[in-house]
């Protein structure tokens, strides 16, 4: 990946789905956010290309996790296209909403486990896009945040909901109303990030898990997240209801047999994936 910022390229994707041949990642999608001479900042053509590359993500089944980078070494998003939207109507930001939701959306239902890996600034839609994923790994000199009030407008990539979800209520309130900007140390004591790695190191780490991750059931992993994520926001009697049906969905499937028949004869599973 390139490691400085590049001239804007007409005919450059502004966001890369990348493959491995690497065993132990050919199951790992790589999906990088690509618009350098921005700083990775969401236009909306931005937008539009988040939301293609995890819809295609999101669609094929050999994929078992995913990891969320960026091709600019000192920034990982920095939020919103602040530039576009200095020439917006009040119609043109009514009309960007479904474009910039659909692009936050697409990273959080996301059907596998995703991974972040932050090096630089997430800031704004830029942290959002990280907080979408299920993990973030954050380089020393990674700068997060959630600044949205500073300049009159509030987190609408799903910051209010994923940030208080993280960390808890008033944790996320200070955060947020003070639009605090956080050291990668900060932001892992406050729980914003989950792991903090060497500069420059983030996406090394994150693949790493990821190859991890990937090791395991396809059928697992998937009813395992959508069990986690159908039960959050619900009583504990309704989250087991919730994890009983994932844990049929799971029990009865081609990966159980094969998962139970590798560990009697002590080999690795092939899993079908079904």
């Amino acid at each position: 990946m390139p490691s400085t910022p590049t001239a804007p390229d007409a005919h450059r994707p502004l966001v890369r789905v990348e493959r491995f041949e690497d065993p132990g990642l050919e199951h790992v999608a790589e999906v990088v956010l690509d618009r350098p001479e921005a700083m990775n900042a969401v236009s909306t053509a931005m937008a539009r290309a988040i939301a293609t590359a995890t819809s295609q993500v999101a669609a094929d089944d050999t994929v078992r996790c995913v990891v969320l980078t960026s091709s600019h070494e000192k920034a990982f998003c920095v939020g919103a296209d602040l530039k576009e939207r200095s020439s917006f109507t009040d119609a043109d930001l009514m009309e960007q909403r479904p474009v910039a939701r659909a692009a936050y959306g697409g990273v959080l239902d996301l059907p596998v486990p995703a991974i972040a890996a932050v090096d630089g600034f997430a800031l704004g839609g830029g942290f959002e896009l990280a907080l979408s994923c299920d993990v973030v790994v954050a380089g020393e000199d990674a700068l997060v945040g959630l600044p949205e009030v500073s300049v009159g407008v509030i987190p609408g990539g799903g910051g209010t909901q994923l940030l208080v979800r993280r960390v808890g209520w008033s944790r996320a309130a200070r955060a947020i109303f003070t639009a605090a900007r956080l050291p990668a140390r900060e932001a892992l004591e406050l729980g914003a990030v989950d792991e903090v790695v060497a500069t420059g190191t983030a996406r090394d780490r994150a693949l790493e898990l990821a190859r991890t991750i990937a090791a395991n059931s396809p059928v697992g992993l998937r009813n395992a997240k959508r069990a986690m994520r159908l039960g959050s926001d619900v009583d504990l009697a309704a989250g087991l209801e919730i994890e009983d049906a994932c844990w049929r969905a799971t029990a009865f499937s081609g990966d159980r047999r094969e998962g139970v028949a590798a560990f009697a004869e002590k080999r690795r599973p092939t899993w079908p994936g079904r």
